[in-house]
């Protein structure tokens, strides 16, 4: 194949969440000629979930711009190092350093109201093991993740939750891209999920260019797609050839 000089956007979404969280977005990137993926992200621990988004990454014959949401952020600070990722974006999202976990970055501030609504429950291992998983408790789901999203439409995201593995909140960083490639970032101001300071920390440390969505959930590329899909839009555009 003959490689595309617009990068394909790679949209990774976070815990709790599928990829039809992207739908709208996706609309939007496709409405402008972008090409684009949402791949499931497998949700059971940083490094083996990052080797994934990777893996996804070197199937594209041309650039990249990896976008990941929540815990996505922290992957695709992890699988950017690949050779054909030419730039990242952050949305409502972790951007940890190499060595660094997702737990430590967010001791760093607040606890975030998401913290209390955590359920945790055992899940089976290949080896016969198990390990713990969380979800988000239903009644909670709404105010703590999704608070500008029409209720109609939380009580679906609450009971079609995908679980994350604990083990993703204490295991570290193996790499960190945004040292060497450009990124964006969007900060959801009212993100109940991921303290906004989080998202402001890790966005300035790695030099992104930042957008704030005044009052926007974590569910921001629900509830605010256009928004979302302006700044990756940007990225594309500084990052083609």
């Amino acid at each position: 194949m003959t490689a595309n000089a617009t990068p394909t956007v790679v949209l990774v979404h976070g815990a709790f969440a599928d990829a039809s969280s992207w739908s709208g977005v996706i609309a939007d990137l496709q409405d402008h000629g972008i090409p684009v993926v949402a791949p499931p992200n497998p949700l059971r621990g940083l490094a083996s979930d990052a080797a994934y988004v990777a893996s996804v990454a070197a199937r594209i014959d041309g650039p990249v711009v990896l976008a990941g949401h929540s815990y996505g952020g922290a992957l695709i600070t992890v699988a950017g190092t690949a050779g054909n990722v030419a730039g990242l974006v952050y949305v409502a999202a972790y951007a940890p350093d190499e060595g660094e976990s997702l737990g430590e970055l967010q001791g760093r501030y607040a606890e975030p109201p998401l913290a209390g609504a955590l359920r945790p429950a055992d899940y089976p291992l290949p080896d016969g093991g198990t390990a713990v998983e969380f979800t988000i408790d239903a009644g909670a789901f709404p105010s703590v993740f999704a608070a500008d999203v029409p209720a109609e439409v939380t009580r679906v995201l609450a009971v079609a939750q995908r679980p994350l593995a604990a083990s993703a909140f204490t295991e570290p960083a193996s790499a960190a891209a945004w040292k060497a490639k450009p990124s964006w970032a969007l900060v959801a101001t009212g993100d109940q999920a991921i303290n906004p300071e989080v998202q402001r920390f890790g966005a300035r440390r790695a030099g992104a260019t930042i957008v704030e969505a005044e009052g926007a959930s974590h569910a921001v590329a629900v509830s605010r797609p256009k928004d979302v899909a302006a700044l990756i839009r940007e990225a594309v555009e500084a990052t083609s050839a």
